[in-house]
């Protein structure tokens, strides 16, 4: 992209930016008259204002051009505008908060109020019936409210900056994710396909107030501005901080010896014993003589 800056007649070549294109800029917002700091997206210059916020990050706001992400003057100055180019810009209260419209300022009693009323002074903010006001006078048991925006009827001063166009989809969604995230955008990613879009959401946002709102917006953003993106899927990350405790390996087996047997093997039947003659000598008894046979036992 060819930056093209000022010469001694004003704006050389200027470009204009066309409708949705996205791009970062830095501005301070002031009223005219007074001086009074608006919003600045610069910390020092919120410091110089004495509007500086601790709790904020300071950083280029992403600007969708004619997009309405704007005052509607201001948008319609920015077109006008190139990467690169510084402008100071009015805006007639018309063109910023409108006039002032007296039919806006009402007189209430005190006791609408309740407990607080005695609390309460000149210039402090009320809400009365889901309706933002201004108190303007307390007297005779009533406040007057002021319901017109509190710079209605002004002129507001701009020093506007584009910095940089949003040209890659990567960048683009990385960027509608911070918008729509807040200062925690960082803490989310994604992963962009061809057609697709995965959206990982870390577990410590998962209460995170208005998410479900917060992840609509986002949808919304990328189907507008990347419009490749054809279905958009958020992904509730779960993360196991506790790491996984290795057992130590028990040491290898030694391979079992063979169980012994535990009856004996049945043995072979023994033989029985084979009788032996022994002779008188060996036994030491006598051998038995035979009697004679009688005449009669012959016959």
């Amino acid at each position: 992209m060819k930056a093209y800056k000022p010469n001694k007649s004003g704006w050389s070549n200027p470009m204009t930016l066309e409708k949705d294109t996205l791009i970062f800029a830095n501005y301070t917002a002031k009223v005219k008259d007074t001086g009074e700091g608006i919003e600045t997206t610069l910390e020092e210059e919120a410091k110089k204002l004495n509007i500086h916020d601790a709790t904020r990050k300071y950083t280029p706001r992403l600007v969708a051009v004619g997009g309405g992400w704007l005052l509607s003057g201001l948008d319609d100055e920015v077109k006008k505008m190139d990467v690169g180019q510084k402008k100071v810009i009015e805006l007639t209260p018309e063109k910023a908060f409108g006039a002032r419209n007296p039919t806006q300022t009402r007189m209430i009693p005190l006791r609408k109020f309740g407990d607080k009323a005695h609390e309460m002074e000149v210039g402090d903010s009320v809400e009365i019936d889901n309706r933002m006001g201004i108190v303007r006078f307390i007297g005779s048991g009533r406040a007057q409210v002021d319901f017109n925006h509190r710079l209605a009827g002004k002129s507001i001063i701009y020093d506007f900056e584009v910095l940089k166009r949003v040209e890659t989809d990567n960048d683009k969604v990385r960027a509608l994710i911070d918008r729509r995230f807040g200062g925690e955008g960082a803490k989310v990613g994604f992963k962009l396909g061809e057609k697709e879009l995965e959206v990982s959401v870390p577990e410590d946002m998962f209460l995170l107030e208005g998410l479900q709102i917060i992840k609509r917006g986002v949808s919304s953003d990328v189907f507008k501005f990347v419009p490749k993106v054809t279905e958009l899927t958020f992904v509730e990350k779960f993360v196991n901080e506790k790491p996984i405790e290795k057992k130590p390996e028990a040491p290898a087996a030694e391979p079992k010896k063979p169980a012994e047997p535990t009856t004996k093997p049945s043995r072979a039947k023994e033989e029985a014993p084979k009788a032996v003659s022994k002779t008188p000598a060996e036994t030491g008894t006598k051998p038995k003589r035979k009697k004679a046979a009688t005449p009669a036992q012959t016959a």
